[in-house]
């Protein structure tokens, strides 16, 4: 079993209505996390402007863009400059009155590996994602590039196993999350506590029942919501990088802008899929009722 070793960035940091801006402040982090070794970095969702969801306001329609577009152009040029992969996140224009939550992957040439469309799409109060964005149709197919091949998937997709499986069983080799997550500041601290702690437990379980690195990379800061009906939504950072058995490499606090980088063993999964061999027991014979919605 060889090791092979990859330096993983992620770039955790607060939003504003300025695109400019926020796409400034993530091209200086790519910037330090390469600096540092990165040689694949991961932003965070929606990373170009504040996380318009929290109402329902159809001139956010407006900031969609087409892919390529101006959110992968400057993402491809920064790539290439630097000779990494990144991994970055853009409202999608697909055609008119259609659009996505898209992840995008810029190679080390500046070319595009490939993009993922969000496939869970929640409707929640302040995260009313199902007015913006139509439900993803490229299915869990992991991505190739120079420094491996890609699992990724976005935000809400974090909390369901069968993403994370189906994107194992197709060859994912790491798994990478960006989100934009955070609390009602109306909620009782150790319920906060509770919220975030599983957020960080079910994506480090994907890491064990997969047998795979998992990166996550959150936002931070305080987001108002423009209606005024809430208190807006506080995102609580925590971005982290764990291994295989679900062991935290790196992590970010919940309330600064960073970055973060952390070197994962991509040979490290055959010895410890070998050790733990959870493909080999799955019982597919008796799993059809999974493709119920409720088993009655």
């Amino acid at each position: 079993m060889k090791s092979r070793t990859l330096r993983v960035g992620l770039v955790q940091q607060p939003c504003s209505e300025d695109r400019e801006t926020n796409l400034y402040y993530s091209a200086l982090n790519i910037r330090e996390a390469a600096a540092d070794g990165a040689e694949l970095v991961l932003l965070q969702e929606l990373h170009s402007g504040v996380y318009f969801c929290q109402s329902e306001d159809p001139a956010r329609f407006d900031q969609a863009e087409p892919i390529p577009g101006p959110t992968t152009q400057a993402l491809s040029e920064l790539a290439q400059e630097l000779g990494i992969v990144i991994v970055g996140s853009v409202f999608e224009r697909r055609a008119s009155g259609l659009y996505h939550n898209t992840a995008v992957v810029l190679e080390k040439d500046g070319s595009l590996a490939g993009i993922y469309r969000k496939m869970h799409i929640p409707d929640d109060p302040g995260y009313y994602e199902k007015y913006y964005f139509t439900p993803g149709d490229l299915g869990f197919t992991p991505i190739d590039t120079s420094v491996g091949r890609l699992g990724v998937l976005v935000c809400w997709d974090q909390w369901y196993p069968e993403a994370a499986r189906l994107m194992a069983m197709a060859g994912a080799e790491i798994l990478l999350y960006p989100t934009a997550i955070g609390w009602d500041e109306r909620a009782e601290p150790d319920e906060q506590l509770r919220q975030r702690d599983a957020w960080v437990t079910i994506q480090r379980s994907h890491a064990i029942a997969n047998g795979v690195p998992v990166v996550a990379c959150n936002r931070v800061g305080h987001e108002p919501d423009p209606t005024g009906q809430t208190p807006g939504i506080n995102f609580w950072g925590y971005s982290f990088i764990c291994g295989q058995q679900g062991e935290i490499l790196a992590q970010a606090p919940e309330d600064d802008p960073t970055f973060l980088v952390a070197e994962v063993d991509l040979g490290r999964n055959e010895q410890v899929r070998r050790a733990w061999p959870y493909l080999r027991d799955r019982r597919i014979d008796a799993y059809a009722d999974l493709l119920r919605r409720y088993r009655d």
